[in-house]
């Protein structure tokens, strides 16, 4: 049976969808009940504008590539609907206008299916009110067409369970990958943190270099370091840099642009804990990615990194009104982990345990469930 997952981003571009769906397809073409390919769009957002090959393959998936016109908050590719005559079970990703747009085409393509949340369109402050309008009418409508509506996180499922009925609602949590970065993090402790992943202003990237500065001031003998890794979006190095200058941090910050998994592996490896103060996240892959290591998380309080500590028994939750406040926690971690010489090899094993629940291995069977019934209705 073939399954075509549907997401407006893929490879090249890097980032946490791409790694669920990556993932998903992978694991199904290994298990063999379904057939998995990839449409996704011609053009990497935040990116030259290159248009990248129309056909496509990675891990020996099939990628088709579509051009779209329109912003990238809701790209415009109607011409989608050619490139489904053969599948059997359409997986959309994301609700935008892949979801939007075949829902209302139902009755054009009469395909079987399924869409995953992903955090909805919650991700940033942008127009908040028309969002909530948008999400309680449109999605609410356009969710009627599909037989599954997958929420990504207990979060994701308690947004959504607001517009869609039980029945059709299913809470299956992201996998991770959990081999990528096994067991990379600093063997001793060491006051380094790392951020790894989009840099992306809803990730709270700012504030980490906020944190810094307060670290730097609370303990100017300790030598600190923020390694931030990853690709370019709505900051890109330069600016980083900059915003680190301005702070009297630039050389308790590095910065490392567009890096290789090797050399990613590198900088884990000189680091004890990852960090992160994003502002909304519908899963949040890097922190357990990074937990696979060996890294203690410092996180944000939300709902899903709450969920994260909660769960794991490892890590702090970032609390309080400013930067001082956070970068004290931090301390007040960073000396319990030297209290005694086991206290950290304990915590980083700890870490690893957790991260370990997230296997794509299961999590596949679950999709693979959901699948069977689905196209059991047809």
């Amino acid at each position: 049976m073939k399954v075509v997952h549907i997401v407006r981003q893929y490879f090249p571009a890097i980032g946490g969808m791409e790694e669920v769906v990556r993932n998903l397809a992978k694991h199904q073409r290994d298990q063999g009940r379904y057939e998995p390919s990839v449409i996704t769009l011609d053009r990497i957002f935040r990116g030259n504008n290159r248009r990248l090959a129309t056909a496509d393959m990675l891990d020996g998936i099939p990628i088709h590539r579509l051009p779209y016109a329109g912003s990238e908050r809701y790209p415009l590719c109607p011409q989608v609907l050619g490139a489904l005559r053969d599948a059997d079970l359409i997986h959309v990703h994301a609700i935008d206008f892949f979801f939007d747009y075949l829902a209302w085409t139902h009755m054009v393509h009469r395909k079987p299916m399924v869409a995953s949340t992903h955090g909805g369109f919650f991700h940033s402050p942008f127009a908040p009110r028309l969002k909530q309008v948008y999400f309680r009418c449109m999605t609410r409508l356009s969710a009627l067409a599909y037989r599954r509506v997958i929420a990504t996180s207990e979060n994701d499922g308690q947004i959504f369970g607001q517009i869609v009925g039980e029945q059709k609602l299913r809470v299956i949590e992201n996998g991770v990958d959990i081999s990528k970065f096994q067991n990379d993090a600093a063997l001793q402790l060491r006051p380094t943190l790392i951020y790894f992943g989009r840099w992306s202003v809803n990730k709270g990237m700012l504030e980490m270099l906020d944190v810094m500065a307060a670290l730097r001031a609370l303990q100017p003998t300790t030598p600190w370091l923020l390694i931030i890794a990853g690709r370019e979006y709505d900051l890109d190095a330069p600016t980083l840099r900059a915003e680190a200058e301005l702070r009297g941090i630039g050389p308790q910050v590095r910065i490392v642009g567009q890096p290789s998994e090797t050399v990613l592996r590198q900088q884990i490896a000189q680091a004890s804990y990852f960090l992160c103060l994003s502002r909304h996240e519908g899963f949040g892959i890097a922190p357990i990615e990074g937990m696979s290591a060996g890294l203690i998380p410092l996180l944000s309080d939300i709902p899903p990194f709450r969920r994260v500590v909660d769960a794991s028994g490892v890590g702090l939750l970032l609390t309080g009104d400013s930067p001082v406040d956070q970068a004290m926690q931090i301390i007040a971690q960073h000396q319990h982990q030297q209290a005694h010489v086991s206290t950290y090899a304990k915590a980083r094993d700890a870490a690893r345990l957790a991260a370990s629940a997230y296997s794509w291995s299961d999590v596949s069977d679950h999709y693979t469930r959901q699948y069977d019934e689905v196209l059991g209705q047809r």
